[in-house]
Order: C-alpha cells, then structure tokens, then sequence
C-alpha cells in the first residue's frame, strides 16, 4: 500500500507506510513557552499511537517533553545520540518509553520500515543553555517509499549525497518568528533543497502554527505564506515535483516506489 504522510503543524508528522506509523518530532499542546498556536487544532491523541517516533533535535519545539509523556507506554522514541546525556526529563521518561539513541548512518528497523538518520545543519543543543552533545538529525522512512523528515537544517552541499533517492520529502520552509536564524531553510532554500533531491514530493512543513505571544502583526507574511511561496519557487526549481502545502491534519498519499 502507498505511503500516506499527514501533517499536523510545526515540525509533527506521521508517516505511514508498510502498515508502520511513524510520528515526527510530535509537539501536542496549544502554547509552548512563548509562542502560541494560531492556527489549526493540535494532533488528536489517535496521533500519539504509533510505532515508532524520531526527534530530529534537542530544542523545546522538537524535543518537547510534556508531548512525548503523551505516548503508550513502551512507545519507541528515536533521538540523537547524547540526547539523555542532555536532558534530564527525557532520562525520566525512560523508564516508561523506549528511547533509543542514533548517530548519522545509524538504522532502526520498525516492522517492515527502516529509519536511517541522515545529517542537518543546525544547533542541535537543549538552548538556552548546554554543551553540544547531541547532533541534529534528519531521518528517512524506507519502506514502501522513501520519505526524507528534513527535522530542522539549512541547506548543505552534501544535502542530496547523504539523504539519497526519495520518493518523498517533508521540508522545513519557515520558523516560529519574524525572523529565521542560521540552519534553517526560507521557501527559497527550501525549494533549492527540493531541486537538488530530486524527490517528486514535496510537504511544506515548520511553518505556520506557532508565532510569538505579541506579535501577531510582526511580519505576518512570514507566518502565512511560506508554504504557498515554497510551491511557487519549486515550479521552477524543481519543475517535475509534486508539491503539496497541507492544511493541519491534511493527508497526502504517495505512489508506490518504483
């Protein structure tokens, strides 16, 4: 059966393919610290039942401690090797989850499914404090199709090199405020990104859910618009893909890989 991808907002998504759920950096509330959800439903708790779940990083708005406690116990959470070195509530959460720890090429295999994690660039500390110990990670779902979760990253030279064939790929093309910092993707990157993998879909992802408390008309483009803007800009760069801008809890099914 095709894979089918849903996305439920910010960087949350669930990939389904092979009879595997997969859910992607889940964050489950309506407000995180300063920012607020201002668009959309969060995830319904049918999305926290799943086989297997990747964190791409350690930041609040990936790693997010309240949402994962949210899980079955025994659910297998996949994070970047040093993230239970880094953070103690995720060392609590252990007892009740299965956290398993990768690196950059490692595998973890879920029924018919392998997850292999792939590099990001991006700061993949627990801000606002911490040492780097945890790197940030990307992962591809392989299974019946290949689906590349981009996690947070800006766009690199050996981009298309590590991540390989996919069929498809959900790519960051925004943030969480007015102004993005160094290891993220723009429409424009992002639609860079897509041209270089080749993948024949594409899902806008990390881009209008959360903004900051107070600023709703700081820049509110840069809420908006990315997703449509990433669509435009790929037309051109990446003529060929599909691009779908989902609304939250929208599903895109893919074809089989070929």
């Amino acid at each position: 059966m095709p894979a089918e991808i849903t996305w439920w907002g910010h960087a949350t998504a669930t990939v389904r393919d092979c009879g595997v759920t997969v859910l992607t950096d889940p964050v489950f509330v309506r407000r995180l610290a300063h920012l607020r959800r201002r668009r959309g439903q969060p995830p319904p708790e049918s999305a926290a039942r799943v086989d297997l779940v990747v964190v791409s990083h350690l930041h609040a708005d990936h790693l997010h401690l309240p949402s994962l406690a949210r899980l079955a116990p025994g659910t297998r959470v996949v994070v970047p090797r040093g993230a239970l070195a880094s953070v103690a509530g995720l060392r609590r959460l252990a007892g009740r989850l299965r956290i398993e720890e990768v690196d950059v090429g490692e595998r973890v295999r879920a029924g018919d499914v392998t997850v292999r994690a792939v590099p990001a660039e991006h700061d993949g500390r627990r801000l606002p404090y911490g040492p780097h110990l945890a790197p940030a990670l990307g992962y591809v779902v392989e299974g019946e199709s290949r689906t590349y979760f981009a996690g947070d990253t800006g766009l690199f030279d050996s981009m298309a090199e590590e991540v390989g064939a996919v069929d498809a790929a959900l790519l960051p093309v925004g943030g969480w405020g007015p102004k993005l910092g160094d290891g993220h993707m723009n429409a424009r990157r992002a639609a860079e990104a897509l041209a270089r993998l080749g993948a024949p879909l594409a899902v806008p992802v990390h881009y209008g859910t959360y903004w900051p408390i107070g600023l709703d008309a700081v820049r509110p483009h840069e809420f908006h618009s990315p997703g449509d803007e990433f669509a435009r800009l790929a037309a051109r760069s990446a003529p060929a893909a599909a691009v779908h801008p989902l609304g939250h809890g929208e599903s895109v099914r893919l074809e089989a890989a070929g």
